[in-house]
């Protein structure tokens, strides 16, 4: 098996450093991954500038390509250009900070999966629930055992294993459940702040509201200390609202305008 491995914290993460370890227990693994910190920057490609790729070194060995663009740009990178063949697997991770309900939008680890889903390629976003870590290496375990069962079991082209592991040491682990996406979403703003030389700047900053209560949800699952998995897709259409739009008959609004 030949795995991917990318993110959005960058390649000099700790989350990174120790997928990248469980992964090659069980895969030859490549991992590109942005130069820089890209948390939140959904799924944005680099268009107008040229993208510079450097090869990184841990420890004096190679370790893999970091990438001066986004998660997406990554992924596209390391499959269209940098890999001699397609992957089996993309991976991203492991992301410091969960990626439950409407973070899944903002998210670049959830990103670069995604993009490797567009590709056609099975993938797995995973987060630990804290984004100052204690316990990575439960999440490296979980990443090696979902990326042979995903390996062996398939999903359905175009989507995606969304991950989350809470941030807690092994033994207080609840289990494991497949989930959907919640509706827990941030209230949030812009603080204003002032500089030392008396400039004004602004600092996001807010509280997520949640209002999930189900366990099946993600961000009810990791509240109790499950590990919570989601499947997604790109497909965005409201397919409820799209029969109810049918009968709005809209056709009759362009006939109109042309008699």
């Amino acid at each position: 098996m030949k795995i991917l491995v990318s993110n959005d914290d960058g390649i000099d993460s700790n989350g990174l450093h120790v997928l990248v370890k469980y992964l090659k227990e069980i895969s030859e693994v490549t991992v590109v991954a942005p130069l820089k910190e890209q948390s939140a920057v959904g799924h944005a490609i680099t268009m107008q500038i040229p993208l510079r790729v450097i090869n990184y070194f841990k420890n004096g060995d190679f370790f893999g390509y970091a990438v001066d663009g986004t998660p997406a740009d990554c992924v596209k990178m390391g499959i269209r250009n940098l890999m001699k063949e397609p992957p089996d697997l993309v991976v991203s991770g492991i992301n410091h900070g969960s990626n439950t309900a409407i973070n899944i939008i903002y998210s670049g680890t959830v990103s670069a999966a995604r993009e490797a889903a567009i590709m056609d390629v099975p993938s797995i976003a995973i987060s630990v629930t804290n984004h100052a870590v204690k316990n990575f290496e439960f999440a490296g375990k979980v990443a090696k055992i979902l990326a042979l069962e995903l390996h062996q079991k398939k999903v359905p082209n175009g989507t995606l294993l969304n991950v989350n592991v809470p941030d807690v040491p092994e033994e207080m682990i609840a289990g494991i459940l497949v989930t959907k996406q919640g509706k827990s979403k941030w209230d949030d703003i812009y603080e204003q702040r002032i500089d030392p030389y008396g400039r004004n700047y602004y600092w996001l900053t807010g509280n997520l509201i949640e209002v999930d209560k189900e366990i099946q949800t993600d961000q009810a699952a990791i509240k109790n200390n499950y590990v919570s998995v989601t499947p997604i897709h790109f497909d965005l259409t409201d397919y409820e609202t799209y029969e109810k739009l049918k009968e709005w008959k809209l056709e009759r609004l362009f006939d109109a305008k042309n008699t």
